[in-house]
């Protein structure tokens, strides 16, 4: 079973998206805890926020680049992870939105540097060791993220592809329960 389940947003996201929100709705009256941590957005700090809550008992959920920072502590950590419309490859997709920023969600102006990049270039995870850990839920009317990219990189893991749909993962929903028994989520 798992001892915590951590929610892991996505690039100029917050804690309160509307994914993690409602998934913890569905986790307010299970027995395992649940946690969204505000993520900083330069990645070192990112994911040393993560480290310091992620363990081998610790099951994740990521969305867009949270699915990718999910996807390298899984292989890392050896923790399942289920990941909705995860970033393959963000370092290549963010070059084009280097320089000023602005995080709505977190009220937060920031500059995106190549240093940014690199960091998350330094977590890319050329071969997945264990792939039996990854649950994939992916929408193919996704219109920030290649869907294909996806597709291709977890060939080896369990994959729910549906045609339609978008980033946000629409009635994301109706896979609450699929996603609690692929984590092993105390009910």
């Amino acid at each position: 079973m798992a001892r915590k389940v951590v929610y892991i947003h996505g690039f100029n996201s917050s804690e309160l998206s509307y994914k993690a929100t409602a998934f913890g709705e569905y986790m307010s009256d299970k027995a395992t805890p649940y946690l969204v941590p505000r993520l900083h957005f330069d990645p070192r700090v990112a994911m040393a926020q993560l480290d310091s809550v992620i363990d081998s008992d610790t099951v994740l959920l990521g969305s867009s680049l949270g699915g990718y920072y999910a996807t390298y502590f899984s292989q890392h950590k050896g923790c399942k992870a289920v990941l909705i419309n995860p970033a393959v490859r963000p370092f290549s997709l963010l070059n084009d939105y280097l320089g000023p920023q602005y995080n709505p969600y977190q009220d937060c102006h920031y500059e995106l540097s190549q240093a940014h990049i690199a960091a998350l270039r330094s977590c890319y995870v050329e071969q997945l060791t264990s792939p039996e850990n990854l649950l994939l839920l992916q929408q193919t009317g996704d219109e920030v993220l290649p869907f294909e990219q996806a597709v291709r990189y977890y060939s080896h893991c369990r994959q729910i592809i549906e045609f339609g749909g978008d980033h946000s993962f629409v009635e994301f929903s109706r896979y609450f329960a699929t996603i609690a028994k692929f984590l092993n989520i105390r009910t």
